[in-house]
């Protein structure tokens, strides 16, 4: 069974949380929710969520995969060491890193995607950039094991190329 690491922090984006836990769901694979504190988070509408584990970087060889929403959260993602030494070593582990609409700040704080083809949401596209990435704007983008969308409404597609790069059909 696959197993996903799925990311949570205050003001998350509650639809880019609750549509790939699902989605996950239905595929039958085995969800941890980890975040930089246990307990309880509200995401950027008021929903809330709770996290019964936390991040720690030496946990990467425990995951096939990580999802990081988007919203609010990838900025305190970013500040959180834990975190980012979390994603670098997912990277240096060949996992499989999703990360949606703001989520590649992340990427950015972990140095992981200079000279790749990276998407977000449109406001980061400088951030983007200026990490030695190549912004493409597309809605979904692949490279190598980094799949990145821009937003809320590239969900459907990205979640689908997770899931298929995940099951080794990509």
């Amino acid at each position: 069974m696959k197993r996903i690491a799925l990311l949570l922090e205050n003001f998350v984006e509650e639809v880019e949380f609750i549509y790939p836990l699902y989605r996950f769901k239905e595929e039958k694979f085995n969800i941890t929710v980890l975040s930089p504190k246990v307990g309880e988070f509200k995401g950027k509408n008021g929903l809330t969520f709770f996290s019964n584990q936390q991040i720690e970087p030496n946990r990467a060889k425990e995951f096939d995969a990580v999802f990081i929403p988007g919203g609010y959260a990838p900025d305190r993602f970013r500040r959180d060491k834990e975190t980012v030494d979390f994603i670098r070593n997912m990277y240096k582990e060949n996992k499989i890193i999703g990360a949606i609409c703001h989520a590649p700040w992340v990427l950015i704080s972990a140095g992981i995607i200079k000279g790749k083809k990276i998407t977000g949401f449109f406001s980061i596209k400088d951030d983007i950039k200026n990490a030695g990435a190549i912004y493409t704007g597309n809605p979904v983008e692949i490279d190598g094991n980094i799949i990145t969308g821009t937003d809320p409404k590239a969900m459907p597609e990205m979640v689908k190329v997770f899931i298929k790069k995940l099951n080794g059909e990509l």
